[in-house]
Order: structure tokens, then C-alpha cells, then sequence
């Protein structure tokens, strides 16, 4: 079989076809992550308290309130928690868990390597996240270095550390998705809409359309 460049020299290719395609990014959707960025500057805190981002950090995050959202910006640690996978299993994440706090349609848990979803920190005297309409399955618009991943409400963390997220939104955000040892130390923010609801919550393509929608909302309101 002749070569793509033969093809080409002999006039029988298409001079582009050649090219390398260019690379895919996280921007989901519509809706620029400077465009959602510049609503989220300033805090109206919402939570009792504030949160810390890692074990052996000082609390420095509020969670602070939108119309229609709430948000925070913090670090992402990632959670591989769920079903077993390649990537996410007890070979590869010294904290593993077989369960989230909510389930696939089926009833099982979460795939935390292929679906993108945001761990909230479980309800305590600094914030419950349901009271203030945040749900499982609910929609997150996730921004790091300029770029929007949609995902899910999929899991809880614990009752004082806040910024975590996905195997698979860290990887679709360019940030390291290893349990062990990636993450992003800052700059992530995280927004999540009030009463929404993805059905059912394992559809990736049901996020990006409901979340684009959602933004849209959130910066026509604030």
C-alpha cells in the first residue's frame, strides 16, 4: 500500500490530510470560562466557616453564594473512588474506596475514571450542601487554566476539607489524575448549580448540555 506521503507527492491526497488534528481541549460547551471567571470574583460567603484543602492546611476556603449557584476556589485532590478500574483501584490509590455517596442508574457506584464528578464535603456545622440546593447528580461548571470541564455532584469528602474532584476531571483539565501523587495545588473554582439534577447522573453529554444551559443562566443573572 503506498504511503500517506507518496499519495500526497502523486497528487492523490488532499495536501491537509496529512496534518496532525488539533488537540481537543476541556472548553465544554458555550460559555468561556473568563466569561464565568469575572461573576465569581468577589465572596458573599455562605458557609459558617471555612474549609481546609488538605489534612495538614489551615482553613482558608468559604464557600460563597450566587444567584442560582454556589461556588469555591480551592486546590483539586483527586478521588478515584467507585468502581474498580485500570486506574482506579487499590493498586493505585492508597485511599480507595469500592463506593460514592451516589449511585449509577443501575445502582452502582460511580466510574470515577471515565465520569467526570465533584466531591463535596459531607453536611456539618460549617455548611450542608443540600440545604443550600446542591444535590447528587447536580451540575459543576469546573475551571482550571482557562478551561470549563462540566461534571456531576458524584461523591462526599470529609466534613472540613473541601477541592476534589474526579480521576476523570483532573484528566480532562490537563491536571495530573494520578491518586497517588497528581492533583493541582490551586487555582481551581468550582461552580455548582442549585437544583439541577442530571438524568441519569453516569451521562456525560446530559451534563455538558444541562451545565451549558445553566451557565448561560448564571451569567444572565449576576
Amino acid at each position: 500500500m503506498a504511503s500517506g506521503a507518496a499519495l500526497l507527492a502523486a497528487g492523490l491526497m488532499p495536501a491537509n490530510a496529512l496534518a496532525t488534528p488539533a488537540p481537543k481541549t476541556a472548553q465544554e460547551g458555550s460559555v468561556s470560562a473568563a466569561d464565568l471567571l469575572a461573576k465569581v470574583k468577589s465572596c458573599s460567603q455562605i458557609s459558617n466557616g471555612k474549609y481546609r484543602t488538605d489534612a495538614e492546611t489551615s482553613a482558608t476556603v468559604p464557600v460563597c453564594g450566587k444567584n442560582g449557584a454556589v461556588f469555591w476556589k480551592a486546590d483539586m485532590d483527586i478521588d478515584c473512588d467507585g468502581q474498580r478500574t485500570t486506574n482506579c483501584n487499590e493498586d493505585r490509590d492508597p485511599w480507595f474506596q469500592d463506593d460514592t455517596a451516589f449511585h449509577q442508574s443501575d445502582g452502582k457506584p460511580l466510574k470515577s475514571e471515565s465520569l467526570p464528578y465533584v466531591v463535596v464535603p459531607s453536611a456539618s456545622g460549617i455548611w450542608n450542601y443540600s440545604d443550600a440546593g446542591i444535590k447528587g447528580g447536580g451540575v459543576v461548571a469546573v475551571i482550571y487554566d482557562n478551561k470549563v470541564e462540566y461534571a456531576v455532584v458524584g461523591d462526599t469528602g470529609p466534613t472540613n476539607i473541601i477541592g476534589e474532584a474526579s480521576y476523570a476531571t483532573a484528566k480532562a483539565l490537563g491536571i495530573d489524575p494520578d491518586p497517588a501523587t497528581g492533583g493541582a495545588d490551586s487555582g481551581v473554582t468550582y461552580i455548582l448549580f442549585k437544583n439541577s439534577k442530571v438524568s441519569p447522573i453516569e451521562s456525560h453529554s446530559a451534563a455538558v448540555s444541562l451545565g451549558d444551559q445553566l451557565a448561560k443562566q448564571f451569567l444572565a443573572n449576576n
